[in-house]
């Protein structure tokens, strides 16, 4: 039997601490509701937050993580600037990002996408319907052709993400804009999987299509490979190399 997928929930936790309506939705914060949505026999789950001693994603709990889900939005600029570089290198060395909602515009969502992230948004509780476009795709397993969130914040196009996203969802909302709301990226080793719903104000959390969507995303990011990438300088040839006519000078030559 396989060992389970180890599991790390990251949340701001900022809005359901200073907002009452939020609270009462997720009294547990978003990271508990997920934590406790998304249990299974073959997940490990754990939860980390902002205002834990290193957001409480120390190096150790992050080589003991294949999956990260990441949720933030109200303090983007109180992540420090090493956690993220932090982050990003597990991920090039193989761990899966799963990023959620307004994490569009995190340090390390804009650090891997590779440009700013920004796009269209309005907050009225419109309806959002999701249209799955990749009925193939493994994070789309069991999920309907389309289906139907009440109540969110609109997110539209244009949407700034990397050329190479493969794009599973689309929404159209309520007011008329359409969204690319669930695509994947690969970057080094590791898979990242952004997925649109999610607006801390609403229910979407408790929603069973999304978190079927989620739940399938954490086992689609499960590292293939999980490993320092290879050491980048090879003094050693695999054949013979062949003297050239022209003197090499040390400029620019690395030394083992």
């Amino acid at each position: 039997m396989p060992a389970p997928i180890r599991v790390t929930i990251w949340n701001e936790y900022v809005h359901e601490q200073q907002e009452p309506s939020v609270a009462e939705l997720y009294p547990d914060g978003l990271h508990g509701a997920l934590a406790k949505s998304l249990a299974a026999p073959d997940l490990e789950i754990r939860t980390a937050t902002l205002q834990e001693p290193e957001h409480g994603l120390t190096q150790a709990v992050l080589d003991a993580t294949d999956v990260l889900l990441w949720w933030g939005h109200a303090a983007h600029d109180k992540v420090d600037d090493a956690i993220v570089a932090r982050v990003r290198q597990r991920v090039w060395d193989g761990m899966g990002l799963l990023v959620m909602h307004s994490g569009h515009m995190s340090k390390i969502f804009r650090e891997l996408n590779g440009t700013s992230g920004k796009l269209h948004w309005r907050e009225v509780g419109e309806l959002e319907r999701v249209w799955c476009i990749d009925p193939a795709h493994p994070i789309a397993a069991g999920v309907p052709e389309h289906f139907d969130i009440p109540y969110e914040e609109m997110y539209g196009e244009p949407f700034m993400i990397a050329g190479d996203a493969h794009v599973i969802f689309m929404s159209w909302f309520e007011g008329g804009e359409v969204f690319r709301s669930g695509f994947t990226l690969q970057r080094g080793f590791g898979r990242l999987f952004y997925f649109r719903p999610g607006h801390e104000a609403f229910p979407t959390f408790h929603h069973a299509e999304v978190l079927k969507v989620l739940a399938n995303g954490i086992r689609w990011l499960r590292p293939a490979i999980d490993m320092p990438f290879p050491k980048t300088h090879r003094p050693d040839p695999l054949s013979p190399i062949a003297p050239k006519d022209f003197k090499v000078h040390n400029v620019g030559i690395v030394n083992p």
